[in-house]
């Protein structure tokens, strides 16, 4: 068997295996006053512009979101690029880095997960170095905290994520959340009144997943049950 040709074939068919929501493209990404990060993304997945970059935020900021779209971008190319979850290392191995410097672009998101486990830290700062010595592609990483503050047990890895340009994800206020839910809602075929949208702001978490599951409930109720969106017919189904 040649090995080299495994290695080579491993990137593609690990881009293949993790799957991207088909929602979260940059089109339905309500930017906010995040527009200069959005930018540099978009380059990013041109394979211009910074060639790592660190972006961190408050949970449900959308971090995710934005490394799907990025991702997302570059498959819409035709070229490989994959998404790391880091929060779910447990159940993967850290040899999913093995040979993931080769693709275009690796997005590692939340990277704190990994803070303090030993096998992984030092998984991801053996693919800085061989990326560093490939000189390829371009690498997008998340977290919820700036890397000085990740509590990194490494030094030296602390020390990579100083290589490129860090980007502070901002949060959106309640007219921002309100936005991209209509943005949402209009992408998905219907329209989310103002209204409506203010309910759900006041009687729901403020966090965008909590507001976004509600909207895909609404969207299904109200298509099942022919009904435009409404205030009554919001609360009937959320119970609110």
């Amino acid at each position: 068997m040649n090995r080299d040709g495994d290695d080579e074939q491993q990137p593609a068919q690990l881009a293949l295996a993790v799957q991207l929501p088909d929602d979260e493209t940059f089109a339905s990404f309500y930017p906010g006053d995040n527009a200069q990060l959005i930018t540099a993304l978009k380059n990013a997945a041109l394979g211009q512009g910074d060639d790592v970059i660190y972006l961190w935020g408050q949970p449900g900021s959308g971090r995710s979101h934005l490394l799907h779209a990025t991702c997302a971008e570059v498959n819409a190319g035709g070229e490989a690029a994959t998404c790391l979850p880091l929060h779910a290392h447990r159940r993967m191995s850290p040899r999913l880095l093995d040979g993931m410097e080769l693709l275009p672009l690796v997005c590692l998101d939340n990277l704190d997960a990994i803070a303090g486990v030993e096998e992984w830290e030092r998984a991801v700062f053996n693919f800085f170095n061989r990326r560093r010595e490939r000189g390829a592609g371009s690498l997008v990483i998340s977290a919820s905290a700036p890397s000085r503050n990740l509590g990194l047990s490494l030094p030296d890895l602390a020390s990579r994520l100083d290589w490129g340009v860090a980007y502070q994800l901002k949060t959106l206020d309640d007219e921002g959340k309100l936005s991209a839910l209509q943005l949402r809602a209009e992408l998905r075929g219907f329209k989310l009144p103002t209204d409506v949208g203010r309910l759900l702001l006041s009687r729901l978490s403020r966090d965008m997943s909590t507001l976004l599951a509600a909207l895909d409930l609404l969207d299904n109720a109200s298509f099942q049950a022919r009904r435009k969106l409404s205030l009554p017919f919001t609360r009937e189904i959320l119970g609110l």
